[in-house]
């Protein structure tokens, strides 16, 4: 049987799309006919605003656009390299800041999905609500909020990398509502569910902000049992009967009640009293989440950071910190230029660092500052 096939010059291509009379933007225009299937209560991307206004993408919708523009960038590529929970992990199956913020996207996705609403945003927002990380995670952020006049917060440094640092200094001229959502997913330790802590959110930006919570217990305790930090009979019994003994089974257990008890924001059900829809979950899962998590704020996430690996990591970003805040010429110029002043470009300059790349400069700075990160695992 003989294949044939016809092979096409660039100017042939261009040739056919012009006698085709092909209109890029209705690509774009499709694709924002479909929101209008979403429920009432969603985000359309026809309605973002940006702080410069653009020419609209002819295949992408607005916030299609965000997701790419963030997915391009330095610091995104950098998460790959940054700590979730554990120092600089050295097993290859540890959760880092990039895989973290992948299984964000992906619970969200599902989660918006199932209560129509508006994916592509749940996805811009989820995958760089985490851009402005330190290195070592929030042990790094914790040294920098002592030592930066004004604090430090990763959210902060977020909507700073998106809307200042990035491209020499343009920002990404994402949408209000991403950045917005970005700004907001942030949660404080114990109870984080209820109504009025995001009475002011899109409801996609509520999703990410619970999506947030959801992916880093699921995936840090699988960590955590994977490193013998725990056992799974140290779990609350309660949390295991709810949600099961498997990683999937934790996060498909917590999906589904988040779409069950959040229906009414598709628009299909009348809210309970008449009150505004709003991502939730049922209240006795809900007591058993937020358990859950203080659980684990107790006896996984406060105790690395008093390990020997996290007091060495702390170590680390202060002498960084310190170290460029005396030598502000050391830091690239351009960054130095943008930030203004010699505080602030070295927590610009240190929260840029990968974990690896903090630990050479430590090592560079002051030799055998590094010694005891790695204890016990190499």
């Amino acid at each position: 049987m003989t294949v044939s096939s016809t092979a096409y010059s660039l100017s042939q291509v261009q040739k056919i799309s012009k006698n085709a009379n092909i209109d890029l933007n209705s690509v774009r225009r499709r694709l924002e006919q479909r929101e209008e299937l979403l429920s009432p209560y969603a985000v359309r991307s026809i309605d973002a605003v940006r702080v410069v206004t653009e020419q609209p993408s002819p295949v992408r919708t607005a916030f299609q656009r965000d997701r790419d523009r963030v997915v391009h960038t330095n610091s995104f590529r950098r998460l790959k390299h940054k700590s979730q929970v554990f120092v600089a992990p050295v097993g290859d199956h540890f959760t880092t800041r990039l895989t973290h913020v992948i299984e964000v996207s992906q619970v969200g996705r599902t989660i918006a999905r199932g209560l129509n609403l508006n994916e592509d945003l749940v996805e811009a927002i989820g995958l760089g609500h985490d851009l402005g990380h330190t290195p070592f995670g929030h042990i790094g952020e914790g040294v920098l909020n002592q030592l930066l006049p004004g604090g430090f917060h990763h959210s902060r440094h977020s909507v700073r990398l998106v809307t200042v640092l990035e491209k020499d200094g343009r920002g990404l001229n994402l949408t209000e509502h991403v950045v917005d959502g970005i700004k907001n997913h942030s949660k404080p330790e114990g109870e984080f569910l209820s109504q009025n802590a995001v009475e002011n959110l899109s409801l996609e930006a509520q999703i990410v902000r619970v999506s947030d919570a959801l992916a880093y217990l699921a995936h840090d305790i699988l960590d955590a049992l994977r490193s013998d930090y725990i056992k799974i009979t140290d779990l609350p019994v309660d949390a295991v009967e709810a949600l099961g003994e498997r990683h999937s089974q934790r996060v498909n257990s917590v999906v589904q009640d988040v779409i069950e008890s959040s229906w009414d924001c598709t628009g299909e059900i009348e809210s309970e009293d008449g009150i505004k829809p709003w991502i939730r979950m049922s209240d006795e899962l809900g007591r058993i989440v937020t358990d859950l998590r203080v659980f684990m704020f107790e006896r996984f996430y406060h105790p690395i950071s008093n390990s020997v690996e996290g007091r060495k990591a702390a170590a680390i970003v202060g002498v960084l910190f310190e170290h460029f805040n005396r030598s502000p010429e050391l830091i690239p110029k351009r960054l130095f230029e943008i930030s203004g002043s010699a505080e602030l470009a070295a927590a610009d300059f240190v929260c840029g660092m990968t974990d690896n790349f903090a630990l050479m400069m430590a090592e560079q700075i002051k030799p055998g500052l590094s010694n005891g990160v790695f204890q016990g695992r190499i």
